[in-house]
């Protein structure tokens, strides 16, 4: 299956993520914040990222701009559930606009996740 880092700085929601893909057999790598994610990102070199858009240090889009600098055909899910007086569905717009393949709006179900990850992984 396939190697997947997520980036979240709620770890609540890395643990529900690596739960749902682990059980489908994916091998999971965890990061707190966009800047840890980018570092992880370089050492474990995954076939898809999932990062949050609003983190301490990095947020998701400046994170995204990078990992496209770095690695051009690293295929990226975005996740939001909104903040810092943005709703859910700005800051997605700005992360595909920025290179994220797929979108997931938090809170998310098991099925959303999975096929959103299912999708961006046959690109």
């Amino acid at each position: 299956m396939a190697r997947i880092l997520v980036i979240d700085d709620d770890p609540s929601i890395r643990a529900l993520l690596r739960e749902i893909l682990v059980e489908e057999g994916h091998e999971v790598e965890e990061s707190p914040d966009g800047r840890a994610g980018l570092k992880r990102f370089k050492q474990y070199q995954p076939d898809l990222v999932m990062t949050d858009i609003l983190m301490p240090e990095k947020d998701g889009v400046e994170l995204i701009m990078e990992l496209k600098e770095v690695t051009p055909t690293v295929r990226i899910v975005a996740m939001s559930g909104g903040g810092r007086g943005l709703d859910a569905a700005f800051n997605l717009r700005m992360a595909q606009d920025f290179g994220a393949n797929r979108l997931l709006v938090k809170p998310f179900g098991r099925s959303q996740a999975l096929e959103v990850v299912n999708e961006a992984l046959a690109l």
